[in-house]
């Protein structure tokens, strides 16, 4: 499919078709709990969308972006690897994993990242504006250079992270230094 717009759809209702979509917009659709395993979006949008709990086994997302979506839970440590990675505007991605991913100059604008999983991610270049990481997992992650200004509740450990580089506002210190006990006014 190309070119195509779909607005307004349960796709619980009338499951998407399987296949290649490029150049695709994607409106006020629910997706939830949709098997997308192996599906390949190209050069598309997905605005105001539910995705939530949808498969993504070996699912392929070539410079993709998101908008306003909801997107709990979702696996994608499981896609195939993002040639260019998706971007993340004003979207929940709560209790989502990005395990072991390369997600280098990865783009999260004004997202819900509340308890997701960048453990062994590689992180590098990577911009966290605005977005919410409380109870995000950075575990062996590799956040050089990654930008974190503007980002909020993070709990980022140096000493288990390479964070080389990094940027993060003043304000965002306890979130580095927790571990350490360190009381900051």
């Amino acid at each position: 499919m190309t070119d195509g717009k779909y607005e307004h759809i349960n796709f619980q209702e009338e499951p998407l078709t399987s296949g290649e979509y490029e150049n695709c917009e994607f409106i006020r659709c629910d997706l939830s709990g949709a098997d997308l395993s192996d599906f390949i979006f190209i050069e598309c949008v997905f605005s105001e969308t539910n995705l939530s709990n949808a498969r993504l086994s070996r699912t392929s997302f070539r410079e993709v972006k998101f908008e306003d979506c909801k997107m709990v839970g979702l696996r994608f440590e499981n896609c195939l690897p993002f040639l260019v990675p998706p971007e993340f505007r004003n979207c929940s991605l709560k209790l989502s994993s990005f395990v072991e991913m390369k997600l280098q100059k990865m783009k999260f604008v004004k997202c819900d990242l509340q308890e997701v999983d960048f453990s062994g991610a590689d992180l590098t270049g990577a911009e966290f504006v605005k977005s919410d990481l409380q109870g995000a997992v950075f575990d062996n992650t590799v956040l050089e250079k990654a930008d974190f200004r503007g980002s909020y509740h993070y709990n980022i450990n140096p000493d288990a992270n390479r964070i080389r580089k990094a940027i993060f506002s003043v304000d965002g210190l306890p979130g580095l230094l927790g571990k350490y006990g360190i009381i900051i006014k």
